[in-house]
């Protein structure tokens, strides 16, 4: 399955994707997720942060496919959190619509980074409307692969996350599987996308893209969307 090739424009060219209909059972916000297969988030370079080498709250664009804005995303944090614990920090990611509108909430507890420590590992919340969850991303212990479980707001597992073995992109692009609970089929894929040489290295600024079946849940592609945060924080975000 190979993603769409996205040029990302400004954002003073970039349109809003028009919203769609309203959908019955469907969190208000999610809707524009029933005609989509793939997003593209797009971390905004923070200048101070390659001109400091201090880290700062990230934002991000959400888009689809032709490179139409569905939302954009900001990360609540204080500084302290942001210079004691780096890419392990907790966060609270609020993502709005065009009209200022936070659609969904990420939460990320401050827990254990190391996967020698499985008593403790990474979570994250998924909540939509905001204070609403519906489902949960749990990293699950393996002594060689990054594994995840999606889970739905009754903690029902119902979809895996298998990354590879080594993270290093070395000019290529870096996926992490979207699969069945047996691990033996794929449904999707969670993509960090090579930026080039230059962006690599002096920014931590990522591309990811997503990738899922169109008639997956709504709710299920927005539980994958935070997971595509979490991937990014624990592999991808770090200071320069």
């Amino acid at each position: 399955m190979d993603h769409p090739q996205i040029t990302p424009r400004h954002p003073v060219e970039t349109l809003w994707m028009p919203a769609p209909p309203l959908l019955p059972n469907c969190p208000p916000g999610l809707e524009y997720l029933s005609q989509l297969d793939f997003l593209l988030v797009h971390q905004r370079i923070e200048i101070v942060e390659i001109i400091t080498g201090l880290e700062t709250c990230n934002r991000y664009e959400i888009k689809n496919n032709t490179d139409q804005r569905l939302y954009y995303a900001l990360e609540e944090n204080n500084f302290c959190t942001l210079f004691w614990c780096g890419a392990a920090r907790p966060f609270t990611i609020r993502i709005l619509n065009n009209l200022g509108h936070e659609i969904i909430q990420l939460k990320r507890p401050l827990r254990c980074s190391m996967c020698c420590y499985p008593c403790c590992l990474q979570k994250l919340e998924v909540q939509a409307p905001p204070g609403t969850p519906i489902g949960y991303v749990i990293q699950n212990w393996d002594p060689c692969l990054p594994k995840f479980t999606l889970q739905n707001e009754a903690h029902v597992d119902i979809l895996k996350i298998v990354g590879p073995c080594i993270l290093c992109s070395c000019g290529q692009d870096i996926p992490f599987s979207l699969m069945s609970l047996d691990e033996k089929f794929n449904v999707g894929r969670i993509t960090k996308l090579w930026g080039g040489f230059l962006k690599e290295i002096l920014t931590d600024a990522d591309n990811i893209g997503i990738e899922f079946p169109l008639d997956l849940d709504i709710k299920m592609k927005a539980i994958t969307l935070g997971a595509a945060f979490l991937i990014d924080f624990m592999y991808f975000e770090s200071s320069h």
